[in-house]
């Protein structure tokens, strides 16, 4: 960003003041919001159906939409992926990441949450979201396509007992 999203004066690249109108901005992260689907010691993950990191695994989930909460966006992001309302455990965590969008690195605020799926429903794969999904171990997951998704990972196995609902 070269000027000034208020006044369209030059501008130095956030984060910076505008000389003509003083409007600030930062290069603040992007929240987001999403699950570990939890079934006793597996965990699921979906195959990218897009760039970034198309055709590696990950977590479901994604962006906050506007003033959504992200516990909330990755109840939404689960429902759109995978076709069914997850029962949500406990917060596992949030950490920085990176997420290359329009010819940009962007950082990311990645939360996550434990989930599960309710008895008898059933999980249908959104095909522009995922094109396979795959059941793994706690234990020896693969390489995931964030790094903030291996983070999650690694802090479920220290206690999953305590975070499914």
């Amino acid at each position: 960003m070269r000027h000034c999203p208020r006044c369209g004066a030059s501008s130095d690249a956030p984060p910076a003041a505008c000389p003509a109108c003083g409007y600030e901005t930062f290069v603040n992260p992007r929240p987001t919001g999403t699950v570990v689907v939890l079934d006793g010691d597996r965990f699921l993950v979906i195959r990218r159906a897009r760039p970034p990191q198309q055709g590696l695994w990950e977590l479901p989930g994604g962006f906050c939409d506007g003033w959504e909460h992200p516990r909330d966006a990755a109840a939404r992001e689960a429902r759109e992926e995978l076709g069914v309302d997850l029962d949500f455990g406990a917060f596992i965590g949030m950490w920085i990441g990176a997420y290359e969008f329009q010819d940009e690195t962007v950082p990311v605020l990645d939360c996550f949450w434990a989930t599960r799926v309710p008895a008898g429903a059933a999980i249908t794969l959104d095909p522009a979201e995922g094109s396979a999904l795959a059941w793994v171990p706690l234990s020896d997951p693969p390489p995931l396509a964030f790094p903030t998704m291996e983070s999650a990972i690694r802090e479920v196995r220290r206690s999953p007992g305590r975070l499914v609902p």
